[in-house]
């Protein structure tokens, strides 16, 4: 796998469905919350807004209802510095929303997304010129489970990719509640999607759940030929295997939980990041894992990340002093 190279496009293209979140304002059930907030959040909108929060060009590519749901959406992003030129508005479906129902075993969601404005992409969205120029492309598994003209796009996009183009990222995002045959039907897809890119982010567990696989390394096997994986093994760390550089292992930062949800997305950016600016392996995984604890700190899905000033000298740390347990950057 060869960097990617400086170009007039983004350096990070993000493409997915992002949806109008509604959560409980006082942290209580939505069962007997008095107020609702509203916010934005999707996996790939989430890593687009966590790049640019780092310091690089990013861009966000999906489809939007023609109603104040997509107005919001793409208003926050491009408040948050994200490219929205790849975006469509769609005069015909909605906005996807999803709820977020707190409880003493954790956030629970709820997704209202069938049919909606995303469900809607196809193949033809592969020859955008903004995702042909990008330097890297990042993909989840989520859209290949929204519709069959999702699943034909990442297809378009990954497995029958045209030379040149994009480094192709790839976040295998199991969701279950979307894949209407369970795991038999997500595990064949999603597999032969994270062997044809270029870097495959996945979680042990989740990669468990698809194929059986609890070993990092065994996973690496499986996902063979892809010449890039990182392994995310939540509170414990995250391995990287190259077929270049060799394995490489760093702890996570002990710190208070607040919510998990888009702490892997954050986690994808920080890593995406640390390779635009030709990192070494320990500190791409250290700016994953910092950006990771900045999601895991607040209830929201979009955080807002500390300045690079805060973020770069962590990056350089002995093991020891990176090991050290604080709840500070």
């Amino acid at each position: 796998m060869t960097r990617p190279p400086a170009g007039t496009g983004a350096d990070v293209v993000c493409l997915g469905e992002t949806m109008a979140v509604i959560a409980p304002a006082d942290g209580r059930p939505l069962a007997t919350a008095a107020h609702l907030a509203l916010g934005v959040g999707g996996a790939e909108s989430n890593v687009a807004c966590a790049v640019a929060g780092l310091g690089h060009r990013a861009a966000w590519a999906g489809r939007v209802g023609q109603d104040p749901f997509g107005t919001r959406i793409l208003t926050e992003l491009a408040d948050r510095g994200v490219d929205i030129s790849g975006a469509t508005v769609d005069p015909e479906r909605p906005t996807g929303l999803y709820a977020k129902d707190p409880g003493p075993t954790g956030t629970r969601t709820h997704y209202y997304r069938r049919h909606s404005a995303a469900s809607r992409m196809g193949p033809g969205l592969a020859s955008h010129p903004v995702l042909r120029a990008a330097r890297i492309l990042h993909l989840t598994g989520i859209t290949a489970a929204l519709s069959d003209s999702c699943a034909a796009l990442l297809d378009a996009l990954v497995v029958r990719r045209a030379a040149p183009g994009p480094l192709i990222s790839f976040d295998i995002n199991h969701r279950p509640a979307l894949w209407r045959g369970g795991p038999r039907q997500a595990a064949p897809t999603l597999l032969a999607l994270a062997r044809a890119a270029d870097v495959v982010f996945t979680g042990r567990d989740e990669a468990q759940t698809l194929w059986g696989t609890a070993r990092p390394e065994d996973i690496r096997d499986l996902l063979a030929p892809a010449p890039l994986v990182v392994v995310k093994d939540a509170e414990h760390g995250a391995t990287a295997y190259s077929t270049r550089e060799g394995t490489t292992f760093v702890p996570a930062r002990r710190l208070r939980v607040v919510e998990p949800v888009g702490a892997g997305d954050a986690f994808a950016a920080g890593y995406l990041a640390g390779l635009l600016e030709e990192r070494d392996p320990v500190a791409r995984l250290r700016l994953g894992h910092l950006a990771a604890a900045a999601a895991l700190r607040t209830a929201a899905d979009l955080p807002t990340l500390p300045p690079r000033t805060a973020l770069d000298p962590w990056l350089t740390l002995d093991d020891a002093a990176w090991s050290t347990p604080d709840d500070q950057y």
